[in-house]
This record gives structure tokens, C-alpha cells and sequence, in this order.
């Protein structure tokens, strides 16, 4: 009987996993359409983005059966001044050559037209008033940045973006190790620590209010919902740079080079290890970490970027950057 009994649980779970990934599925296709329409990819371009998301099954912007969303995509348009569209900045278009990125430079000393590269505005997909995508391996990031013409950004150069001015990279490669150059480099920048949005933490600016789901202790797809909150819902999380959601929604990949020839910045495919970035959708509640803009964190869940084996979650996402 217990036998059963377990067998009858174990085939509604069974069910119940099915439906997940059928919805899924359908949100995913949904998801490609945008990706297609906004930032008019080639079918070529498609095709290699959709055999990304179909290697494991599980990539997308959550699992539909168990998200909590607290704001819907029409919320986030009726938020935003001018609407979606509004987000659109001609200047950063032709600099960059895309819709929906930011040039990456020092205003002290640059203008935007002397950017080397650039960095989306919003978590992948990159569309206002769109879910990020999760569950996503830092191998993974890096494959569908370059389906687009673009790459995983170096992590100087998310915290420029975050801080508002690019700097000269900084890794003191000479230290020779990632424990060592991160103590160096957190100990430079603490004293002058500052956030996206201004030089205090606050509360109420970005989108970090949600909630994490009852069952999700000891993680996985079945039990934690990815509760984010539809990119640029806040605008006024947005940093001098014109670059929003670094703080808040979701923690997003990056590379963190341990050697010079594992600069995405300076041409490399080889890349570093993994750098989680920023915080996620509970900050208003739970601060589990430092999150100002140049912080770099310990080696969570490290592994080589481009190793199959490289972290993905509930609340981890990324974005692009692009050399120009």
C-alpha cells in the first residue's frame, strides 16, 4: 500500500512537471517572437538562441506554475512615463547600434561617443516591461550574448555602468588569486561606495519587494518561483549612465578574468570564472550581501564561465555588453 501510495505522488509530481515545461514552452515562444520584433535578430540569429534555451529545458523567466509575479507587464507600462517606448534614446542608438543599450564611459573625462562598448540598459531580453530570463548558466549568458553580435561583460565594466563611470580595469592579476584580488579591489572602492541610484542604500527605489516562496528552501525549479518584477518597472532605478535594474530583480553573470588574456573587453572567448552581480528581488526585505555598485563577492558557486558546470537559479539572470 505505501508502495502505492508512493508511486500514485510520485506520477502527480510527474504530472505536474509536464504541465510546468509545456508552459513554459509556450512562454518561451512567446519570449522569442519579442526578441525577434524588438531587436530584429536574423532567423539564423533565432534558431541558434532557440537551441540554447532547448539544451536542458529549463531556461525562461521562471516557471510558470509556482511564479508570484508581483506586478504585471501592463502595471510596468502604466508606471513609466511615456511608456515603454520612452526608454529608446536615439543618441545611445547610434553610438551602439542597438536599441535599448548605454555607451560605457568616464563623464569626468569622456563623452558617450567615445565609448568603446556599450552595456543593455535592462536584464536579458532587454525589452521594457518584460520578465527576465533565469535559470540560465553563465556558459549558457555568454552563448546567447554572442548569437546576438554581443558578449558577457568583464565585471569592471558592469560597475562602471552601476557607478556611473567606466574605470581602467583593475584586476591586479599580479596577486594570483581570486581571494586576493578581490580583498584588494573591495578595499579600494569601500570608501567611496555607491549604489545605481545614488550614494545611500534605499529602499523603495528598485525593484526588490517581492517575495521568496515558502517552499523554496533547499531550492530547484519546482519550488522557488522567480517572483521578479518586468524590467525598467522602476525608472528611477536607473544609473547616471542611463542603465537600469543593476540593483534589485535579478543577480545577473559576469566575467571576472583571473589572467589578461581572459578579458572579454580586450577580445577573449576564453573568458575567466563567474562574478554574480548586484542583488535580487527581495533586497527591500532580506539584504543577504553587500550589493553597492563596485563590490565584488566571494567565489559563490565558482566555476570557469564557460564550463557546463557554472551556476544557475531562480533569481539569476544577466545581460550583454558590446565592443564598438
Amino acid at each position: 500500500m505505501i508502495r502505492a501510495l508512493a508511486l500514485s505522488i510520485g506520477m502527480v509530481l510527474a504530472g505536474g512537471a509536464v504541465q510546468a515545461q509545456s508552459a513554459l514552452q509556450q512562454a518561451n515562444e512567446v519570449l522569442f517572437q519579442q526578441l525577434q520584433q524588438v531587436h530584429r535578430l536574423s532567423g539564423a540569429e533565432m534558431e541558434r538562441i532557440r537551441a540554447i534555451f532547448g539544451q536542458r529545458g529549463f531556461m525562461g523567466q521562471g516557471n510558470p506554475a509556482i511564479n508570484q509575479r508581483p506586478m504585471t507587464p501592463e502595471q510596468c507600462a502604466a508606471r513609466i512615463p511615456g511608456g515603454p517606448e520612452s526608454y529608446r534614446n536615439s543618441r545611445f542608438e547610434r553610438i551602439c547600434g542597438d536599441k535599448y543599450m548605454a555607451p560605457l564611459y568616464d563623464p569626468r573625462t569622456e563623452r558617450a561617443e567615445d565609448a568603446n562598448a556599450c552595456i543593455d540598459m535592462f536584464e536579458f531580453p532587454n525589452i521594457p516591461c518584460t520578465y527576465p530570463v533565469v535559470w540560465v548558466k553563465a556558459v549558457e549568458a555568454a552563448q546567447i550574448c554572442a548569437a546576438q553580435g554581443k558578449r558577457l561583460c568583464d565585471a569592471h565594466e558592469w560597475e562602471g555602468a552601476c557607478a556611473g563611470a567606466l574605470e581602467p580595469p583593475d584586476y591586479r592579476f599580479d596577486l594570483g588569486s581570486h581571494g586576493a584580488m578581490r580583498a584588494w579591489h573591495n578595499s579600494k572602492y569601500e570608501p567611496t561606495k555607491s549604489w545605481s541610484y545614488g550614494p545611500t542604500f534605499q529602499r523603495g527605489i528598485c525593484a526588490q519587494d517581492s517575495v521568496k516562496s515558502a517552499t523554496c528552501p533547499g531550492g530547484g525549479f519546482n519550488r522557488c518561483g522567480s517572483n521578479h518584477y518586468p524590467v525598467g518597472s522602476f525608472p528611477n532605478c536607473r544609473s547616471a549612465l542611463g542603465v537600469y535594474d543593476l540593483n534589485g530583480n535579478a543577480a545577473e553573470h559576469m566575467n571576472l578574468p583571473l589572467r589578461p588574456d581572459q578579458m572579454a573587453s580586450a577580445g577573449s572567448t576564453t573568458l575567466g570564472v563567474t562574478e554574480m552581480k548586484g542583488s535580487w528581488f527581495i533586497w527591500d526585505k532580506i539584504n543577504a550581501h553587500p550589493d553597492w555598485c563596485r563590490w565584488r563577492a566571494p567565489y559563490w558557486h565558482g566555476a570557469p564561465v564557460m564550463s557546463p558546470s557554472s551556476h544557475e537559479n531562480y533569481h539569476l539572470g544577466f545581460r550583454c555588453c558590446k565592443s564598438i
